[in-house]
């Protein structure tokens, strides 16, 4: 169920394996999940940048055997934007403190000092913890603005435990130092830090090229991808799955029985789809699990160059954009004509809030202002757009979202054996691409030759944040912010 990264990985690994595959899409035209590629007048873009780099070898390596030659091998660029300048990212203490001014960077030195002289004791909120660490002005440029978009809750309300466990033993003090001392090179793959990396790979045609590429293969095999089915009603009885059932966008329906399913779907969806129901307390987690949506709005600007980064972060509090890809800097081939440019505006918000349900010439016409007041482009420049709506984009980190999952994970693996998860959504995890592929591959094998590999523990060993140290654990995947614990 899904035919995105998840989904079509495990497909290929059992065909590789001779296990016969359904493969169901909810989507009518395309494959790829949050990882397709959009494709308007000629113009191909990303629906929020997907970066091909794993410490996985074998995620490596797979890529490469399905794709080949068409992965490119890019150069990576992304800084800050601020009050009209650029700053590097990874945050670099002295190019910050430089960009800022004379002034600014006195303020904020200041303000670190008065920071550790008066620390918050016992900070219970992601405010208050990089506060002391970093000092309110600087907490404010490069911490708050930006999180509180992506997320939409207020940094006064997001745990402490989130920032400690990302950027733990950091504080301004240390990123000075660490740019004063020479750089130990990792030594294996699984040493380097994501966030560092200075190169990268991606398909000639946009990520959604090598989705494509899994389908045709499945199909050439004798397994297409049914498109335009989505997950209606998923019957058990007897201690497991037996059918699953899909409706065509025509409203016929269809059934389709198997051994074993693999959903990679919303958690919150696939429980809601359960007949008979699931039992009351496993709907009701399901139903308290959250979900962050997106908006990527495309551009074509009539300008060869306009921004020499794959992307740039907008922490600037005067907009609503987020985060501003430049597809022609990921593949020249993502744009038609090499005189244009095409950039991806990233909005995050709820689905049904007011800016989900902005008619699209609104939301063209906000972007393009925003570009304009940002000082990017001119507003002339513009000369065509494109709005992508993209449902539980990110899984929602709050505090019950553990139990939860868990409530869901039990009633499955005790009742519904032959029922596996994988994938971002399918696990409710807050997966990179390559985690959520190798989800899969353990699920295909654990049905395919009977393995007993745990695709729970696959993020064991993800390290996200630019400045953690090598060695540092991250045992419970890549993270994001939680809210404040209710007390009791």
């Amino acid at each position: 169920m899904g035919a995105g990264p998840a989904g079509l990985t495990a497909a290929y690994e059992l065909l590789k394996r001779d296990v016969p595959v359904t493969i169901l899409e909810r989507d009518p035209h395309q494959v790829g999940g949050l990882a397709r590629t959009v494709e308007h007048n000629g113009y191909r873009f990303d629906i929020g940048g997907h970066r091909f780099f794993s410490k996985n070898e074998e995620v490596e390596e797979l890529w490469t055997e399905i794709l080949g030659e068409e992965m490119l091998s890019r150069g990576r660029l992304s800084r800050i934007y601020y009050r009209g300048r650029f700053f590097a990212y990874p945050i670099q203490a002295f190019n910050a403190l430089w960009n800022l001014g004379p002034l600014e960077a006195l303020l904020c030195l200041a303000s670190y000092a008065r920071a550790r002289a008066t620390p918050v004791r016992n900070p219970k909120s992601l405010e208050d913890w990089v506060r002391n660490q970093f000092g309110w002005r600087l907490y404010s440029i490069f911490f708050k603005t930006y999180t509180e978009k992506v997320w939409g809750i207020s940094t006064r309300e997001l745990s402490a435990d989130w920032a400690a466990q990302r950027i733990k033993s950091l504080d301004l003090w240390v990123v000075i130092r660490s740019a004063l001392l020479p750089k130990r090179k990792p030594k294996k793959r699984g040493e380097i830090v994501t966030t560092l990396i200075d190169r990268f790979r991606y398909p000639r045609f946009g990520p959604g090229q090598i989705w494509e590429r899994v389908a045709e293969i499945t199909a050439a095999r004798g397994h297409p991808v049914q498109l335009g089915r989505s997950v209606s009603r998923i019957n058990h009885g007897e201690g497991e799955v037996t059918s699953v059932e899909t409706t065509r966008p025509d409203g016929a329906t269809e059934a389709h029985v198997g051994s074993d399913f693999i959903s990679t779907i919303p958690i919150r969806e696939l429980v809601e789809r359960l007949e008979p129901p699931a039992p009351e307390n496993v709907r009701k987690a399901a139903r308290n699990l959250g979900y962050r949506d997106f908006i990527s709005i495309a551009l074509m600007i009539d300008r060869r160059e306009v921004f020499p980064d794959n992307w740039i972060y907008i922490h600037d509090p005067d907009v609503r954009v987020g985060r501003i890809q430049n597809f022609k800097n990921w593949s020249p081939d993502m744009v038609p004509d090499q005189g244009k440019t095409c950039l991806g505006l990233e909005y995050f918000c709820f689905e049904g809030d007011g800016l989900w349900t902005t008619p699209d010439a609104e939301l063209i016409a906000l972007a393009t202002k925003e570009l304009a007041r940002l000082g990017i482009c001119a507003e002339a420049e513009v000369v065509d757009g494109v709005v992508v709506r993209q449902q539980k984009a990110y899984p929602v980190y709050d505090d019950s979202y553990q139990a939860n999952v868990a409530v869901v994970r039990d009633y499955i693996s005790t009742s519904l054996p032959n029922l596996h998860l994988a994938g971002r959504n399918g696990m409710h995890k807050y997966n990179n691409q390559d985690h959520s592929m190798m989800t899969a591959l353990l699920v295909a094998r654990n049905i395919a030759i009977g393995s007993l590999l745990d695709p729970w523990k696959v993020n064991a060993d993800a390290v996200y944040h630019e400045d953690i140290k090598l060695g540092e654990r991250d045992l419970t995947g890549r993270q994001v912010p939680e809210r404040i614990p209710a007390k009791a």
